[in-house]
């Protein structure tokens, strides 16, 4: 499998990632080992999670047990070296310390948990899960409004963690810094704050990409570009609705949407209009659509590697072969076709 290097460092990772978020939820920890073995078998060594984690729902009493469950495997095989394991602090209003901000005793807190839970005395990459001003991600663009952002104090929060993720570099916890959910303004902010304080500068932004949620690629692909950012997609199939599994009033058990029935947000008529015509572009050119979909994401001018999830078996296997599907010009053409039809289907 092809290896590329997260923004400006020399860490090398596959050109697939592989999500975590149903293990100890949707998969058990025998399930999550199995994924584990499987995707390293093939050249897979990206890994990501979150302390937050497993989700579908995110509930107090299972907040960290996927971080538990890497750390399990890690015990049980002895392969840390093979893998570059990337998690995340959880921003303001979730179940992770209530109402508490991302701040310097936060993340000092939650870098040390996060550590004793996957059994690791570092971190690849350490990624803020959400800005704590906000952004117009998770469906919040159809009502985004910055205006009540006071920029001096936003500043004054990012270089405050910036240093601390300086301290934590150095004393060796922690070997690379990124963001996620985040702008083009935050981005840029966060790169002024590395020059202001010494602090690490963001190597990746991990941000919603798939064929049906394209904010990423104007503002935010030209930072990207020109920072040197790579973007970690996550959602790469928009939460199962291009594999088609969803088509016409479908919800098969144990599916995301049999525990989250609107999709964070996705499930909407013009979506499944969306899914039909790329299902469509799949069937005419001879292709799995979810294979198609990962393909699409993983060509795209900026480096983007897709982060991909997994229930069963069989999905994985779709997902790590879709590495061998080549995207042909005759193919893009049909794809953007279809998202000048279809451009905002949530």
């Amino acid at each position: 499998m092809r290896k590329t290097r997260l923004g400006r460092t020399c860490i090398e990772v596959s050109e697939i990632c592989l999500g975590s978020m149903t293990w100890g939820s949707q998969n058990t920890e025998a399930e999550g080992h199995a994924q584990l073995d499987r995707a390293i078998e093939v050249g897979v060594n990206f890994i990501d999670t979150a302390e937050m984690y497993p989700t579908n729902p995110v509930k107090a009493e299972t907040v960290g047990d996927t971080e538990r469950i890497i750390g399990s495997w890690l015990k049980r095989r002895g392969r840390r070296d093979d893998v570059v394991i990337a998690t995340k602090i959880t921003g303001r209003g979730q179940t992770v310390r209530p109402g508490q901000a991302v701040d310097a005793a936060a993340v000092r807190e939650a870098v040390d948990a996060s550590l004793a839970r996957l059994r690791t005395d570092v971190i690849d990459l350490y990624q803020i899960h959400w800005p704590n001003r906000g952004s117009y991600h998770f469906r919040r663009n159809w009502s985004y409004d910055p205006t009540g952002q006071e920029g001096a104090a936003v500043i004054q929060n990012i270089d405050e963690v910036s240093e601390t993720m300086r301290a934590l570099v150095e004393t060796g916890k922690v070997r690379a810094f990124g963001l996620s959910n985040e702008t083009s303004w935050g981005l840029m902010q966060w790169i002024a704050s590395a020059e202001r304080t010494g602090g690490p500068r963001p190597v990746s932004t991990q941000n919603e990409y798939s064929l049906l949620c394209r904010h990423f690629d104007t503002d935010l692909a030209e930072t990207c570009h020109n920072e040197n950012i790579t973007l970690l997609a996550y959602s790469p199939l928009a939460a199962g609705l291009l594999s088609g599994k969803y088509q016409g009033g479908r919800v098969p058990q144990g599916s995301r949407m049999s525990r989250t029935p609107d999709l964070g947000g996705r499930r909407t008529d013009r979506a499944f209009s969306a899914v039909a015509a790329y299902l469509d572009v799949a069937e005419r050119h001879g292709l799995d659509p979810c294979q198609m979909a990962l393909a699409w994401v993983r060509s795209r001018p900026v480096p983007t590697i897709p982060i991909v999830g997994a229930t069963t078996p069989d999905q994985l296997e779709i997902a790590l072969t879709s590495r061998e599907v080549e995207m042909t010009e005759r193919l893009r053409e049909d794809l953007e076709a279809v998202h000048r039809a279809h451009p905002m289907p949530y």
